[in-house]
C-alpha cells in the first residue's frame, strides 16, 4: 500500500463520516474504481480512529460534562443530570450494535462489500433520510432524550454495519424521526460513534497485532493521522452547515450516486476500471 493510497483513504474518510453519505462505502468504491486495492478492514478502522478523535476534540466540553456527571452520580444511571444523562443515553444507544456486529461477525461481512449492496443503500436511505427531515418535527434537544429514544436510535445504528447505508446517516435519520433538531441529531450522532468505533478498533487492532503484521500496523498509524486533521475541519463545516440548512443536498449527492452504483451493478453503465 503507498503513501499516496492511504492518504486519499484518510482525507475521504474525514470528508465523509459525518456527512451523511456513508464513509465505509465511499471507502469501499474507491478501491473498487479506481487503481488502489482493497485496504481491507483494518486501514478502514484506522482512518474511523482518526475520525472519533476529531469527534472527541470538537465535543471535549460535552465530554468533560459527561465525565463529571457520572462521577458526581457515582455511576448510577442518573438522567437528571445533563452530562450523566448524555453518558447513559450513549451506552444504551451502544449495546444493539454491540449485539449485532457479533453476530454478523459470525456470518463473516465480506460479502456485504459489493457495489449492488452498497447502490441500494446509499439510494434507499438517503431517501429515506429526505422524508424524515422534510417532514418530521424540530423541537427536541439531546436533554429532552429518554431510554426509549436511546434504543431506537441504536437499533437504527445496527443498519450502518450494512456498507453504504452510513451510521451518521442513519442515525441522524432516526433523530430527526423522533422530532431533534439537526444539529442536535448530528451531535449525538457523532458522540454515539466513539464507543462502536473505539471497540471495532481495539478488536481490529489485537487481531493485526496477533498477526504479527508491523507494517500494516504502520499504514494504520499513518491512516489516523491523516483522518484526524480532515475530519475536525469536516466537522466544523458540518456543524455550521445545520445552523442554517438542510440535509436536502446529501440526499440529493445520494440519489445520484446509488443510481449510478446500481446502472453499474447490473451492467447497464460501465464504470469500473
Amino acid at each position: 500500500m503507498t503513501t499516496l493510497q492511504i492518504f486519499c483513504l484518510s482525507l475521504l474518510q474525514g470528508i465523509t463520516e459525518f456527512l451523511p453519505v456513508s464513509s465505509s462505502g465511499h471507502l469501499i468504491l474507491l478501491s473498487k474504481f479506481s487503481y488502489f486495492p482493497d485496504q481491507g478492514l483494518a486501514l478502514d478502522v484506522a482512518v474511523h480512529v482518526g475520525s472519533i478523535l476529531a469527534v472527541m476534540i470538537y465535543f471535549s466540553e460535552t465530554i468533560w460534562e459527561m465525565v463529571k456527571g457520572v462521577w458526581k452520580t457515582h455511576f448510577i444511571p442518573n438522567f437528571r443530570n445533563y452530562g450523566a444523562q448524555v453518558f447513559w443515553l450513549i451506552i444504551i444507544g451502544t449495546i444493539p450494535a454491540v449485539i449485532a456486529g457479533f453476530a454478523l461477525k459470525s456470518y463473516g461481512m465480506e460479502w456485504l462489500r459489493n457495489t449492488r449492496i452498497i447502490g441500494w443503500t446509499i439510494l434507499g436511505y438517503g431517501i429515506l433520510l429526505y422524508v424524515a427531515d422534510k417532514f418530521s418535527m424540530t423541537i427536541r434537544e439531546i436533554k429532552h432524550l429518554g431510554v426509549v429514544d436511546a434504543v431506537l436510535i441504536g437499533c437504527a445504528q445496527c443498519l450502518a454495519l450494512i456498507p453504504g447505508t452510513s451510521r451518521s446517516g442513519i442515525t441522524i435519520t432516526m433523530g430527526r424521526f423522533l422530532g431533534l433538531e439537526r444539529r442536535e441529531a448530528a451531535k449525538f450522532s457523532m458522540l454515539l460513534s466513539i464507543p462502536a468505533i473505539i471497540a471495532a478498533a481495539v478488536l481490529t487492532g489485537f487481531e493485526v497485532w496477533q498477526a504479527g503484521d508491523l507494517e500494516e500496523i504502520g499504514w494504520m498509524f499513518d491512516g489516523v493521522v491523516y483522518s484526524y486533521i480532515s475530519s475536525i475541519v469536516a466537522i466544523y463545516i458540518v456543524m455550521w452547515w445545520l445552523k442554517k440548512s438542510t440535509f436536502l443536498p446529501f440526499v440529493i449527492y445520494r440519489i445520484i450516486l446509488g443510481s449510478i452504483l446500481l446502472l453499474d451493478s447490473y451492467g447497464i453503465l460501465s464504470i469500473t476500471m
